[in-house]
């Protein structure tokens, strides 16, 4: 199981993930996590930006950003998805949240699929603020192991999206995001959104996944996308999180 480290400064917890994002975040005592969703996704300089800025207007510094959903143009080559992951972790090391080479921030990262993005932007964000109310967010992943060389050659059924394939790929990345889950001392009956993430047709047994696993609570909401990597076909996160808005 992954190693659950303080983040005192921003108030929460976070996953020991892989350089560029933590595997998940929840809130410490004394804060609570809330998301906001931006009303139109805006460009990653200008998000960090207004992120910045709305910290700033509730009393928050930067270091309470704790999760974030990006959306790119188009998959990633592995070494093109290292280079924007360079450029992001810059950004999060001038803010301070970044040291000793361990970011806590929590991420996902997709490609729709229709009308994409010209650039990489801001889709939502999660910060803490003082409350009682707690609350989580799980980073997104895909069927492949995190951490590795390469993703590339740990895929699950690489290139294999007959149905059978695309359940063992949904299998394994609900396996994960359950071991996130239990890291962080939550479960799926704590979960109130589960975000979905393929272009690929995995109806009606995803439901059925989710359902046998009790992960329904919060429903399912289906972005027509892809994971961020080349040849990843699948990818879901979850969250727990009283609070919500439009920016």
């Amino acid at each position: 199981m992954a190693e659950l480290l303080e983040f005192p400064e921003g108030g929460y917890r976070f996953l020991r993930g892989v350089a560029p994002y933590s595997a998940g975040v929840s809130a410490a005592p004394g804060f609570e996590i809330q998301r906001v969703r931006f009303d139109t996704p805006v460009p990653l300089d200008e998000g960090f930006r207004r992120i910045k800025n709305h910290l700033g207007t509730i009393g928050r510094p930067p270091a309470a950003f704790c999760a974030c959903e990006l959306r790119s143009p188009e998959p990633f080559t592995e070494k093109g998805f290292a280079d924007f992951n360079g450029g992001y972790v810059g950004v999060l090391s001038g803010w301070g949240v970044v040291r000793d080479g361990l970011n806590p921030v929590a991420r996902s990262n997709v490609c729709p699929e229709v009308d994409p993005p010209a650039v990489p932007v801001f889709h939502a964000f999660s910060y803490t603020v003082p409350g009682d109310r707690q609350g989580f967010v799980v980073a997104g992943c895909g069927e492949a192991p995190e951490g590795k060389e390469n993703y590339r050659d740990h895929i699950v059924r690489r290139g294999d999206v007959s149905q059978e394939g695309l359940r063992e790929k949904a299998a394994w990345v609900l396996g994960e995001q359950e071991r996130r889950l239990r890291g962080l001392g939550v479960g799926w009956a704590d979960v109130t959104a589960t975000q979905l993430y393929t272009v690929h047709p995995v109806f009606p047994w995803i439901g059925e996944e989710l359902m046998a696993r009790g992960a329904m609570r919060g429903g399912l909401t289906w972005h027509y996308t892809r994971p961020p990597v080349v040849a990843i076909d699948f990818e879901m996160d979850c969250r727990g999180v009283s609070c919500e808005m439009i920016l």
